[in-house]
């Protein structure tokens, strides 16, 4: 029972701060795109009130497995994640964050292709597309069949990869950021590094643009790999002008 009741209490903990990551990155990219964007996101209310309430039924359903890799990792040890750098090579530290993070793009790709099944779409994924255009508070809004396909693959690598804790630390950084920034509606990063040699390997917002344009494409999470390989790759696509004669959302 005190296993149960501790296992609770870290679960609890972790959708708190899974539901507080979330609101804080994309209230503060929403806010971020008030001041170089505005009026980009006017006339959504709506729809981002709507966003908003389907990101925090995710943050739940994130916190169940991230809580219990917490307590695995704080009182039994059974995870391989460590805290002393010198457990392994220090070349290892790149090495593992670019395994977690090419096995977790990976991960979301096939299952992104899955969910774009006729069937699984209109079970889960559609929620995912109601935002068009998509804002900097979509990330994590996903139907709870969807958000769980995402949040068991971080924690069940943590079970078989070791991985410093800062690195994980990162990866779920890197993870935050980009899930942000590829549904602002808007590019962040310049126009040299989108059609550049980075933004040929690496997912921006102007490459998930097109998926939620199109559907049947662009993919990936955080690489272009997949898309290429499967081609399923068609580039990046174009934002919508914002909306500046109609009322603030």
């Amino acid at each position: 029972m005190d296993i149960l009741i501790a296992i609770i209490a870290s679960t609890l903990g972790m959708t708190l701060i899974v539901g507080v990551r979330y609101l804080l990155t994309s209230g503060g990219f929403a806010w971020l795109t008030r001041l170089v964007r505005p009026g980009l996101y006017n006339g959504l209310r709506p729809q981002i009130d709507r966003e908003i309430r389907w990101s925090l039924y995710s943050a739940a359903i994130y916190g169940l497995p991230a809580g219990i890799v917490a307590w695995g990792w704080q009182n039994r040890g059974w995870t391989q994640i460590y805290e002393n750098a010198g457990d392994y090579p220090l070349w290892y530290l790149p090495v593992s964050l670019f395994i977690y993070m090419f096995l977790h793009d990976t991960w979301f790709y096939w299952t992104h292709r899955w969910m774009h099944t006729p069937k699984w779409f209109r079970i889960a994924h559609a929620v995912h597309h109601e935002s068009r255009p998509p804002t900097a508070w979509a990330a994590m809004s996903f139907h709870p069949v969807e958000a769980l396909t995402g949040a068991v693959v971080v924690p069940l690598l943590v079970f078989f990869v070791p991985i410093h804790i800062g690195v994980l630390g990162l990866v779920l950084f890197i993870m935050t950021f980009m899930g942000v920034t590829n549904h602002m509606g808007w590019e962040i990063f310049p126009r040299f590094m989108v059609h550049g040699p980075l933004g040929k390997g690496v997912i921006t917002a102007s490459h998930h643009q097109r998926h939620h344009a199109e559907y049947k494409c662009n993919y990936g999470l955080y690489f272009r790999f997949w898309d290429r390989v499967c081609a399923t790759d068609k580039g990046v696509g174009e934002f919508p002008e914002p909306k500046i004669q109609e009322q603030s959302a």
